[in-house]
């Protein structure tokens, strides 16, 4: 039996022996992996080390309960999962070292990683963004009726970001089999959880979102264990979400470079009299179900496992620089044929039905794919664009969210993750602000770092005209379009707003795709009645002259035409550059060194624009060619503003009007 003195008390349950001894050596393995790369670190073999010392029950007790095919989205501190799930060592520390060998081509570091093969998907920097994402595989589980679950884990002091309130709200929303594991461990980095939060238990906080909260002590192996078991049987024929507390304390600094002189030493002196293993040992030997020598032959076997993995990983080569192949891992390979329309069938659509157009033959084309936003179901959109879609395809694939983005966003990474497709609707392009963190850091990063495909699409409202004032009418396409990874589509047309909308779809990869508001219901155009697609990366030439090149898009594209019909003299090209992410420099310098003239323009802020990178590159690789000076125009550098007189004077319309008369006649 175990004595009065151990601090943990060991209930068994039903567990077999054999299940008792798994579990022993699942707990030792990551404890001695982190004393050999403390040992790395300290002789510069490893550059930075997040220690789980102490918290190894946790992760061990949780991916020992779940089954292997169900996905584990952990943490800095969470070893025992990828230990558990079986990665071969050579592999993990390949992936700690930057060598080949490791999940991110030496392109990220330690856990900044994901696995198909081991259904682990690994955290980014930015704390709380991979709730989201859990959310996502959990709701393509349930559309697939697979009855899995699905484990994230957060930290006490990640619980602070918004994303943890979003994640959580979500899925307690939509039912999702998601259990929640919070590791309380005390701090966030330095600040203890006196100065993060003022709950007592997390566990409180799920009867704010309507959920269970369990409590477990995260030193006790078998009270995680047994926990996980129960709540995963039950939430695989129940799906639900389930907020897990595991009390635990961090027993090393936040990393090794930041030591832990901050933390009172008698923390330290009470936590490690709980230590999850040196218990787990003891009940164990007293109660005969190993003894020393079996300990010491376990701790031998994985100490040799170590030296090999490390010998393995230290034989192989460097990185070895290949740009071309850092460029093209950027996106996952794309379609390289376009759609044809199967008929020359055509009707006279305007640009919001063309969209919807799209929209819903995707939806028939893709069983796999779910449309995401706020009031895009039974209400149909704020701009109807998918009304209808929620009668003809259900709720389970056109789905009203909580009023938050960034978690929906996550979820569409999740969801491709899983084998869907998504289509995220951010009500106005101007709200993406809030869901910006998952845009730039996880999907345009994410196949660069492991290889996985982002198979999802963000629809922007965008644009001003409409007398919508500053937080309804910006032009955001330049925030994007500074980040590798994602593809930007803004289409002038409503047959290429049809064709390059199913173009973003059917790309695996992630698409940010404008829609001028003011276009919406203003022009028509007769597009074909089948599903087709446009390429992406293609820019258009809808007029042609040769006096001068006139480069923009969006409502831009109407502008240009709209002036050329005042200055009947003037033959200018008019490129509508339809992709910004990758633009179309090809054709620009061949419309550029055909006149020998430019005008750049966009509807966006002048300083900062994308015009500015055009003009840039003209200026570069057109110089020889250029009979005068390339212009750029754009909006005042301000706000939009809400009244309509003040609204024209901001955007650059009759700025470019004056512009380009004085170009051609320069």
């Amino acid at each position: 039996m175990i004595t009065s003195e151990t601090p943990i008390t060991f209930q068994r349950d039903s567990l077999n022996d054999e299940t008792l001894i798994d579990l022993y050596k699942a707990l030792i393995k990551p404890r001695l992996i982190e004393e050999k790369m403390l040992v790395l670190l300290r002789q510069s073999k490893l550059a930075k080390w997040f220690s789980g010392i102490g918290q190894e029950a946790i992760s061990v007790g949780v991916a020992m309960a779940l089954n292997r095919d169900e996905y584990i989205l952990p943490m800095h501190r969470n070893l025992g999962v990828f230990t558990v799930r079986g990665i071969p060592l050579n592999r993990l520390f390949s992936q700690f070292t930057g060598k080949p060998g490791g999940f991110t081509k030496g392109r990220d570091r330690s856990f900044h990683m994901g696995t198909q093969e081991y259904k682990i998907i690994g955290m980014i920097s930015h704390l709380g963004p991979q709730m989201g994402v859990a959310d996502g595989v959990a709701l393509a589980n349930v559309l697939k009726k697979k009855p899995h679950v699905t484990a994230v884990f957060t930290g006490d002091g990640a619980s602070s970001e918004g994303d943890f309130h979003e994640s959580i709200n979500v899925a307690a929303v939509w039912d999702l089999p998601v259990i929640f594991v919070i590791e309380n461990n005390g701090y966030g980095l330095s600040t203890p959880s006196r100065e993060q939060f003022r709950c007592k238990q997390f566990i409180d906080k799920a009867i704010g979102y309507g959920i269970e909260g369990v409590r477990v002590d995260g030193n006790n192996i078998l009270d995680v264990y047994n926990t996980v078991n129960r709540l995963a049987t039950s939430m695989r024929e129940n799906p639900r979400p389930i907020l897990l507390e595991c009390v635990t304390f961090r027993m090393r600094g936040h990393e090794e470079a930041s030591g832990t002189k901050y933390v009172p030493q008698e923390l330290f002196d009470e936590w490690g009299r709980k230590d999850p293993i040196r218990n787990y040992e003891d009940y164990l030997l007293s109660e005969g179900v190993i003894d020393q020598d079996f300990v010491n032959m376990v701790r031998t076997g994985i100490k040799e496992e170590i030296e090999q993995g490390l010998e393995i990983t230290f034989n192989e080569k460097d990185i070895q620089v290949d740009t071309a192949l850092e460029m093209k891992d950027m996106f996952a390979p794309s379609p390289k044929v376009t759609i044809k329309p199967s008929s020359e069938k055509k009707t006279d659509k305007r640009f919001l039905d063309a969209i919807t157009d799209a929209m819903r033959q995707a939806m028939q084309r893709h069983p796999n794919m779910v449309i995401m936003g706020q009031d895009v179901a039974e209400y149909g959109g704020a701009f109807k664009a998918t009304q209808g879609f929620v009668e003809e395809f259900g709720k389970g694939r056109v789905r009203n969210t909580p009023l938050c983005e960034s978690a929906i966003v996550g979820a569409g990474l999740g969801l491709s993750i899983n084998g869907y497709k998504s289509i995220v609707e951010m009500q106005f392009a101007d709200f993406v602000t809030c869901g910006f963190n998952q845009i730039v850091n996880n999907l345009a990063k994410t196949h660069y770092r492991w290889g996985q495909h982002v198979d999802v699409v963000v629809r922007m409202p965008t644009g001003a005209s409409v007398a919508a004032g500053p937080f309804h009418s910006q032009s955001t396409e330049a925030w994007f379009f500074h980040v590798p990874g994602l593809k930007i589509v803004y289409p002038a047309f409503p047959s290429d707003a049809k064709g390059l909308l199913a173009a973003s779809i059917e790309d695996p990869n992630p698409v940010m795709y404008f829609e001028h508001k003011a276009l919406y219901r203003s022009i028509n155009e007769e597009i074909y009645d089948d599903y087709y697609t446009v390429e992406i990366g293609k820019a258009r030439v809808v007029k042609e002259g040769s006096d001068l090149s006139i480069i923009t898009y969006g409502l831009g594209v109407h502008w240009a035409l709209e002036a050329l019909e005042k200055y009947p003299d003037i033959k200018a090209d008019v490129v509508d550059l339809r992709t910004l992410l990758p633009w179309d420099e090809e054709a620009v310098l061949a419309s550029v060194k055909k006149t020998g003239k430019v005008i750049v323009m966009h509807e966006d802020t002048q300083t900062g624009g994308i015009g500015g990178e055009i003009t840039a590159r003209i200026a570069e690789k057109c110089f020889p060619y250029l009979d005068a000076p390339p212009v750029r125009i754009g909006a005042l550098d301000t706000p939009v503003p809400m009244s309509a007189v003040l609204e024209q004077n901001f955007l650059p319309k009759e700025r470019f009007f004056t512009a380009l008369r004085t170009l051609a006649d320069f």
